[in-house]
């Protein structure tokens, strides 16, 4: 579990926002897609793009759980704020100079309900690419559609681990 909790509604209006990271699945066409798309963006806020899991976002921010940020697009601001899913877009495009209007009119109620389908749809289409079917990662995480991230972690068998 995360010692880093979401906190769109702690006080984010009195803590500036100075750099995001944004974690993003590299295995994911579509994920790589919007990153490639945000390295393009003229910024009002820098944006850091690092892999969802890497040994670098590890380091970067221990305390998050990193299986969820495979599963859900996260964002973290340089004063430790987390975003999740459809809080995590609305921040990104917050931080993009042409987009900062869209992001105030999907922080309402009603535009939270439009950014969160649009998250889903997303999710759906990436689930969609792996064909519906299970798919893994060499680190161990694997992911099944109908049973969500698991971890098993690899094995030392014919002496493939290193001693320590």
């Amino acid at each position: 579990m995360s010692t880093v909790t979401a906190t769109w509604d702690r006080g984010a209006t009195s803590v500036p926002v100075r750099g995001l990271t944004v974690l993003y699945d590299v295995r994911c066409a579509l994920c790589a897609h919007v990153r490639d798309w945000l390295v393009r963006q003229p910024k009002l806020v820098p944006l850091d793009l690092v892999p969802a899991g890497s040994e670098e976002a590890r380091r970067r921010h221990p305390g998050l759980d990193h299986a969820a940020t495979l599963v859900e697009v996260t964002v973290v601001g340089d004063s430790g704020q987390v975003y999740q899913g459809a809080r995590a877009w609305i921040v990104v495009l917050w931080a993009l100079r042409e987009h900062r209007p869209l992001a105030h009119r999907l922080s309402t109620p009603a535009g939270a309900r439009l950014a969160r389908g649009a998250v889903l749809a997303a999710a759906k289409w990436r689930g969609a690419q792996w064909g519906g079917q299970a798919y893994g990662r060499a680190d161990g995480w694997s992911y099944d559609p109908r049973a969500g991230w698991t971890h098993n972690p690899p094995t030392c068998s014919g002496g493939a681990c290193a001693s320590g």
